[in-house]
């Protein structure tokens, strides 16, 4: 795909996104047909979406997910990922603009995501597995984050639910 606008509104009408929970936008396009009995129940052996970034949702909200996510940058950027695994390591990733191109987020780590250096858009392709399933989904609680990792706290101010920027 090439790039079709800086504002990412040309990539919202051509891909048919709809505004996502977390921000941004997104469209489901891949669920597998095979089926993997899991802790929680049953869930597709794979999900896919288009996720993107732009200048009217300029970031993601903090979020964990059970399932391994693997994100693909298609077009635009660059965008940052901070990832906070269990153990409180905070590990920040940009993708685009001489960054990466591809990003492992493993199930159970806090993610959230924003555009940076002045970037208008950023459209992202994300592979999860297994599937993706809404009861599998969290979002971040101020107060626990504040508890839980009090040394990352404002730095993840911005990305919180209601804890402001």
């Amino acid at each position: 795909m090439s790039a079709l606008s800086n504002t990412g509104d040309e990539w919202i009408a051509r891909l048919d996104l709809q505004p996502h929970p977390e921000g941004g936008w997104f469209r489901r396009i891949y669920t597998a047909d095979q089926q993997l009995p899991c802790e929680q129940g049953v869930r597709p052996l794979a999900t896919s979406i288009y996720y993107l970034l732009n200048a009217q949702q300029p970031r993601g909200c903090l979020h964990r997910n059970r399932s391994d996510i693997l994100h693909f940058l298609i077009d635009g950027g660059p965008l940052e990922y901070w990832v906070l695994n269990a153990a409180g390591a905070l590990q920040r990733t940009r993708l685009g603009a001489d960054g990466e191109h591809f990003l492992l987020v493993p199930g159970a780590c806090w993610k959230a995501s924003q555009l940076v250096d002045g970037a208008t858009q950023g459209l992202i392709a994300e592979v999860v597995t297994p599937g993706f399933d809404y009861a599998d989904h969290q979002f971040a609680d101020a107060a626990e984050i504040q508890r839980q990792y009090p040394q990352h706290f404002d730095a993840l101010r911005p990305f919180l639910r209601g804890a402001g920027d």
